[in-house]
């Protein structure tokens, strides 16, 4: 799979504040897209949502319909993969279409190919998002949900990625980032004129060549920040707690391909992808990255981390809050005997943080900062009981979803949340 680093980046650009890399407009790579284009006669572009390695991502107005929608328009050398999954698992004959989880899996409403000076772009159309849960708290002082919300964000997240291997998918890359919540039910009746008074017209910088020759054909004449339509994490209501899991593009099927590498990011990516090279990944590592997903929604910060981290430092943290690993790794890593004595005892490093001290200063104590219940002592102890097991460093020992939703703290204090939004549909 070709990669933003395999680009040709002979022509270089001056770099704009919010933009996706602008050398990656090249054959092969993004489509230039401007505000007013009109895709398929009947989506007029009115302002962007994002951008990924391998797409960007449009907000438009359905003039069919008269509604927004989101428009994908993927780059040229991508994988259309991801579309075939997404379609599978939205499909209506679905064995499972009555699970709640295939409500928070964005059904593709249409898909088409735009055919430009950079190649044939797949595109499809789904409905729009306001924003991902980690841009949420990136948009908040604080960078916490109120306790009801991350209860029910959690319990959702739950559902989802139990429908997903109910399908027999694997999603591969579980992170806040890949988490949107949905749109306000009132969004479609904003005209254009409101949508930019409330959340900000396109503003349009232009792009220049470092080297101050013209522009080629495949690039566009401006580069546009993405709107945002979200708001900061504390300020979200349990009402508005309704989301969908996206991003695709690591996902597989394990009874078909065998899959060994992660590009989770370092900070979330199970410990198998180091210590089981030759073992291929499965549902399992879903789980671990279901758990430190989990955490970050409840906690002010992830509960690994890791700026610029290597996976020795990973390894650290893990063992930090985890303790040693199962004997055969604990022997194989090289980098232990550095760190830790023989019996997981941490050695000349400091601040060492075990697992309670990461729940008190990430969760309780940041909670009570900011005026906000933290957890009771039986809560505490059933989300533990949820959560440690999912972090099993052996995947054969991780529970499944459907173990995890049948836990104490699902059933008594995340899914009732959930069920709240439910009975208010």
């Amino acid at each position: 799979m070709e990669t933003n680093e395999d680009f040709d980046t002979r022509l270089l650009y001056e770099p704009l504040e919010g933009v996706e890399r602008l050398e990656n407009y090249r054959p092969g790579g993004y489509h230039p897209i401007q505000i007013g284009d009109h895709f398929n006669g009947r989506y007029r572009v009115v302002h962007k949502l994002g951008y990924g390695s391998y797409s960007t991502a449009w907000l438009a107005r359905d003039e069919k319909f008269n509604k927004y929608v989101a428009v994908k328009v993927c780059t040229a050398n991508a994988n259309p993969k991801e579309v075939d999954i997404i379609s599978m698992l939205t499909r209506p004959h679905c064995p499972s279409v009555n699970h709640p989880g295939n409500m928070m899996v964005p059904s593709i409403l249409d898909r088409f190919t735009i055919h430009g000076p950079n190649g044939n772009h797949a595109c499809y159309v789904t409905a729009p998002a306001s924003a991902s849960l980690s841009g949420v708290k990136d948009g908040s002082w604080i960078r916490l949900f109120q306790l009801d919300v991350a209860r029910s964000l959690a319990a959702q997240l739950v559902l989802v990625v139990d429908y997903v291997h109910a399908q027999g998918i694997v999603h591969g890359d579980l992170h806040l980032g890949n988490i949107l919540l949905k749109v306000p039910p009132n969004f479609d009746q904003l005209s254009l004129q409101q949508l930019y008074e409330k959340y900000g017209a396109p503003e349009l910088d232009p792009v220049v060549r470092l080297d101050s020759n013209p522009l080629p054909p495949g690039v566009p004449s401006h580069g546009i920040a993405p709107i945002w339509l979200g708001e900061a994490s504390e300020r979200i209501t349990l009402s508005e707690t309704r989301i969908l899991l996206t991003d695709f593009g690591e996902a597989f099927s394990p009874s078909k391909e065998g899959k060994y590498e992660s590009h989770t990011p370092l900070v979330i990516r199970p410990p198998e992808v180091r210590f089981e090279a030759n073992d291929p990944l499965s549902f399992s590592s879903d789980i671990w990255t279901l758990a430190c997903t989990i955490w970050s929604i409840i906690a002010q910060r992830p509960l690994f981390e890791g700026f610029l981290a290597t996976e020795d430092d990973m390894t650290c943290e893990h063992v930090d809050a985890l303790g040693v690993l199962p004997l055969e790794w604990w022997r194989r890593w090289e980098a232990r005997r550095l760190k830790f004595t023989e019996d997981g005892k941490p050695m000349n490093r400091n601040p060492f943080r075990s697992w309670d001290d990461r729940f008190e200063d990430s969760v309780q104590q940041p909670r009570l900062d900011s005026d906000m219940p933290p957890f009771d002592a039986r809560e505490r102890k059933a989300f533990f009981d949820m959560l440690r097991p999912m972090l099993s460093f052996r995947p054969e020992n991780r529970p499944t979803t459907k173990q995890i939703l049948d836990s104490e703290w699902m059933l008594k204090w995340a899914l009732p949340e959930y069920g709240k939004i439910q009975d208010n549909v």
